[in-house]
């Protein structure tokens, strides 16, 4: 997956918005200003593609110990927030998929139930 898939992906599920909070280089996906998919593109620009993205911590651990291209990445919790490195061909773009909309789900559910409403007001397009 290149990053304007993984940008059209993000960018297509309810409430999604993108922007680039801490400098130029690091692009942010959030849910309702809730980040969900971090992606570092001075990494991207020199072939070492990697998204970070939020997870359960029991499915962490699981993630980390089958493969290789799933790791405790740098500045975020290394219990909710795995690093997906991409340019490895590891991972299958469903399979990158799916742990994206696991990111996505897990900052929903912990969503208050007031926004929660809110996101499901909103229409997709």
């Amino acid at each position: 997956m290149n990053i304007e898939q993984i940008r059209a992906y993000c960018l297509s599920k309810k409430g999604t918005s993108e922007s680039f909070p801490f400098d130029e280089s690091t692009l942010v996906f959030k849910v309702l200003n809730k980040m969900f998919l971090l992606a570092h593109l001075s990494l991207w620009d020199k072939g070492e593609a990697t998204i970070t993205l939020k997870c359960d911590p029991d499915y962490t651990m699981e993630l980390r110990a089958t493969y290789q291209s799933i790791y405790a990445g740098p500045y975020v919790s290394n219990k909710h927030w795995n690093t997906i490195c991409i340019y490895k061909g590891e991972l299958k773009p469903e399979f990158i998929k799916d742990l994206i909309d696991h990111s996505y789900n897990m900052v929903v559910k912990g969503m208050t139930k007031k926004m929660q409403e809110q996101l499901k007001n909103i229409s997709n397009f």
